[in-house]
């Protein structure tokens, strides 16, 4: 880690996040969702919309997307970024943004995400075959694999016979987050879940269960990003960025050399190294749970367990509600939102914990979160680490 990395650990802070229309939102295109929440976290940093001069933002809808999404909004920003590595993307977006902040080129930036793919006329499978499309995976596509979910199962299974980890193990993940959402009025899924009821389930992609997968929703996250200066004198408790750090291995899963194995060891430890912390540091845990086999290996990879031993972690509700590690808060995207890339709303749930915002799944005493996001087909991971102001 280099000396210019350690001196931006809390040199950026978020102070403003929104979301909106998560759950159902009929009526609205992509753009109006991501409007709304971008609207709405910039109103909660105590800003307008004309004070914006950096943005970043991608979807999976458009190759182009921050250009519309510019005009929409009527802003004219300095600092541009619409990389876009599927659903890490908007952890991803962080350092980066850190540094155009610290050079002077903007002053507040906007993060922003919006999709309507459950309600939307287009829909699940006209992504999926413009996938295909704009981004072919040779090996794979030939076999017409059921993508990302068979991905996803096919993980799943290698991990399981190699650590002789079982479905219910796999249940005990997607019963947490319900847990955690039956605590949260924004999240989507709220009816009481078992373990039983996981193992039931209609299989979709063996061993995956359709309690296995998340849901399909409409909904948009912002947030924004300014200098930790500026961030003491706006309107809400400042969050600020301890650590970031994103890495790519592989596009498909067939080119890992570890099915149980993903970079999130890599942008783990560049975000922990940045911010000068462990795992052992962390009261809140928000990581990308597209498939529930995804909590397993993040836990173990971000260091929360050793490796192979993330099932047992997950045991009798080791990461539900009064468990050992309070990890998807929200209800992740299980059971809470989960709109195409979900990584936006890791961040938006952090800085919510660690403000004290969050009613009854609060958190108590949390000054420090890790937000994690995925993108791909494990592809794609994105670490940020988050604290308040006693941890600077």
């Amino acid at each position: 880690m280099s000396a210019s990395l350690r001196e931006l650990r809390g040199a950026a802070a978020i102070a403003g996040v929104a979301t909106f229309g998560c759950g159902e939102a009929p009526g609205f295109t992509d753009m109006e969702l991501l409007a709304r929440a971008a609207a709405a976290a910039v109103a909660d940093a105590g800003l307008k919309m004309s004070d914006i001069d950096g943005i970043c933002t991608a979807s999976a809808s458009a190759t182009m997307w921050a250009m519309p999404v510019i005009e929409y909004l009527g802003i004219r920003p300095n600092y541009i970024d619409s990389t876009m590595l599927g659903g890490s993307s908007f952890v991803a977006h962080l350092l980066p943004a850190i540094h155009a902040l610290q050079s002077g080129q903007c002053n507040a930036v906007l993060v922003c995400y919006g999709s309507a793919q459950r309600s939307a006329t287009f829909g699940r499978k006209e992504v999926v075959a413009s996938r295909r499309f704009l981004d072919p995976q040779p090996y794979e596509m030939a076999y017409e694999p059921m993508l990302p979910l068979s991905a996803y199962a096919l993980v799943a299974s290698r991990y399981m016979h190699e650590f002789g980890a079982t479905r219910r193990h796999l249940a005990e993940v997607a019963v947490a987050a319900r847990g955690w959402a039956r605590l949260n009025p924004e999240a989507f899924m709220r009816d009481p879940l078992t373990i039983e009821q996981v193992l039931e389930s209609r299989m979709v992609s063996d061993p995956l269960s359709v309690r296995d997968c998340c849901m399909v929703s409409d909904g948009a996250g912002a947030y924004v990003l300014v200098r930790a200066d500026r961030a003491r004198d706006l309107q809400k408790k400042p969050v600020y960025v301890l650590g970031n750090g994103t890495a790519v291995w592989n596009r498909q899963v067939s080119s890992m050399h570890d099915l149980t194995v993903t970079a999130a060891t890599q942008s783990g430890k560049a975000a922990y190294e940045m911010a000068g912390l462990t795992a052992k540091d962390v009261d809140v845990v928000e990581l990308y749970d597209a498939f529930t086999i995804n909590t397993l290996l993040f836990l173990e990879d971000l260091g929360f367990c050793k490796k192979g031993e993330a099932a047992a972690f997950v045991e009798n509700g080791g990461i539900a509600p009064g468990g050992r590690l309070p990890v998807n808060t929200n209800g992740g995207g299980l059971s809470c939102v989960h709109p195409g890339m979900y990584g936006v709303f890791t961040i938006i749930e952090s800085v919510r914990q660690l403000r004290g915002e969050c009613g009854e799944r609060q958190v108590r005493d949390a000054k420090i979160a890790l937000a994690h996001g995925n993108g791909g087909t494990l592809s794609s991971q994105a670490t940020a680490i988050l604290g308040t102001q006693e941890t600077l």
